[in-house]
């Protein structure tokens, strides 16, 4: 690829996997302000309504958010009564979250986001499937190599 080929938009791997990324978020907007929840706020959600409990440095590497981003995050969803944040004895820094009742009653309401956002993706099973692989094996590969 010559020089002047590299830098088209279209030889971009990283923009359609940002504008993608952009639009399926911006389609569950809607869905999740009937919810009272971010985007960020619903995956953290998904993981609570799998785990029920887990330390918050775990959820930050699961969801691949720093601590500047999910302590806010964290302060936010406790004030609004959808988890409980406790700290270790022995270790302060050490947080554990845990679902409440409230968090648990949210998923009943959340559970047609899923189907209607894949509705508006519209791929075929397969090459959902396919994108999904793909996309877990470029997740794998940023955990095995931390930076440039």
């Amino acid at each position: 690829m010559s020089d002047k080929e590299i830098f088209k938009l279209e030889n971009q791997l990283c923009f359609p996997l940002y504008a993608a990324s952009k639009e399926v978020i911006r389609r569950y907007n809607p869905l999740l302000k009937k919810l009272d929840l971010t985007y960020t706020q619903y995956l953290v959600m998904m993981v609570l309504w799998e785990e029920g409990t887990i330390g918050a440095k775990e959820l930050g590497d699961k969801l691949f958010l720093d601590s500047g981003t999910l302590t806010p995050l964290i302060k936010k969803m406790q004030a609004k009564g959808y988890l409980e944040k406790t700290q270790s004895e022995d270790d302060l820094r050490r947080v554990t979250l845990t679902i409440t009742e409230k968090g648990r009653r949210l998923q009943d309401g959340a559970a047609g986001v899923p189907l209607a956002v894949a509705d508006c993706v519209g791929l075929e099973e397969k090459d959902a499937t396919d994108l999904y692989r793909i996309l877990y094996g470029i997740l794998h590969s940023f955990k095995q190599n931390k930076e440039i």
